[in-house]
């Protein structure tokens, strides 16, 4: 009877948690904003308006300071005139604190000042997204020795085209891309909306 009763309980619980599935091409975005750096200084970033400008690629990365992220920024960083020449702009979200994404935002090895980064401390901005969750390892560290505290995205990769529509979602997960891979496909989806 106990086992019966405790099976039935872990069922239900199974069934109560969320099944969170990304946003997909044509969903619409989801609206968010959220404090963020660009080169050091903090702002508030708001995806409605950069979207007035254009499509935005919205990226969802681990953590700041840590290996396949830093290589992500940085090669995010280099294309930057290319996404510009297309229209688009680019914002990186993790669930680093500000105060982490002021440093990693101004770091010439990293963000460069190029384009800004977001903090979603508490993964609202994912969910919204449908972007996929991990708790932090006890005691991780980044690349520099500090220990991390927050939860990490799944590493996931959605265009937004001026008028609120998801045209391309992609992830390390399902897609099997390198972080540099997910930069050189948003580029080559901006390209194409510059050119429709």
């Amino acid at each position: 009877m106990k086992k019966n009763l405790f099976f039935g309980l872990a069922i239900s619980a199974a069934l109560c948690i969320p099944a969170f599935a990304a946003l997909k091409p044509g969903d619409r975005a989801p609206e968010f904003s959220a404090p963020a750096s660009l080169a050091g200084k903090q702002f508030h970033f708001s995806l409605r308006a950069a979207l007035k400008k254009g499509p935005v690629v919205v990226y969802f990365f681990p953590s700041a300071f840590t290996s396949g992220c830093d290589l992500e920024a940085h090669t995010f960083s280099q294309e930057k005139n290319k996404f510009t020449a297309a229209g688009a702009s680019i914002i990186g979200v993790s669930q680093d604190s500000i105060a982490r994404l002021k440093q990693f935002s101004a770091d010439p090895k990293y963000c460069a000042g190029r384009f800004p980064v977001a903090s979603d401390p508490n993964g609202k901005i994912g969910v919204s997204y449908g972007v996929k969750t991990f708790p932090a390892r006890p005691g991780m560290k980044d690349v520099r020795g500090v220990v991390i505290h927050h939860g990490f995205f799944a590493r996931t990769t959605f265009v937004v085209n001026k008028d609120d529509k998801i045209v391309a979602e992609f992830s390390t997960q399902a897609d099997h891309l390198t972080p540099p891979e997910h930069v050189q496909k948003a580029l080559a989806i901006v390209r194409q909306l510059d050119h429709k």
